[in-house]
């Protein structure tokens, strides 16, 4: 009799400790698996952020790049065929940092980041990405993870 409950209490342990080591893989493994990152055809910004950024625009961007984003001189385009294709597989984030950092050009730096967030929902607007129910977080960080996809797939 006793043999048996040894037997008993040996397979109840080595089940719970089956089912234990299971469970942390599970748990692990769905912890490291990569986040399904966003696209610019998720409707990553709001139509209220792209027309707050159209008058951000037109305030501190289209004497350089012109009312239509088409690009003036030695500034180029917001829009069109030459601007997806030159921003095409990189994030958001790095377009963001690139506004941030470098414009306007006779004064980087100076466009809060939420203006910024602002100016780039008008330009992805603009470019016919469509909008939706969330805002662009105005981190770079944040934006790191929405691809930019210049065709819809």
């Amino acid at each position: 009799m006793r043999r048996g409950s040894t037997n008993t209490t040996a397979w109840l342990i080595a089940g719970i400790a089956l089912y234990g080591a299971t469970t942390y893989s599970s748990a692990r493994a769905s912890q490291d698996a990569p986040k399904t990152a966003s696209t610019t055809w998720d409707a990553v910004f709001t139509e209220a952020q792209a027309k707050r950024g159209d008058a951000l625009y037109s305030q501190y961007c289209a004497k350089c790049h012109a009312p239509d984003l088409t690009g003036a001189d030695v500034a180029p385009a917001l829009t069109g065929a030459d601007f997806t294709a030159n921003w095409n597989d990189l994030s958001l984030g790095d377009l963001f940092e690139r506004m941030r950092i470098g414009m306007p050009a006779d004064k980087p730096g100076s466009v809060s980041r939420q203006d910024n967030a602002d100016i780039l929902a008008f330009m992805l607007f603009t470019a016919g990405f469509p909008a939706g129910a969330n805002g662009l977080p105005a981190q770079a960080e944040m934006l790191k993870d929405i691809k930019f996809v210049a065709q819809r797939k």
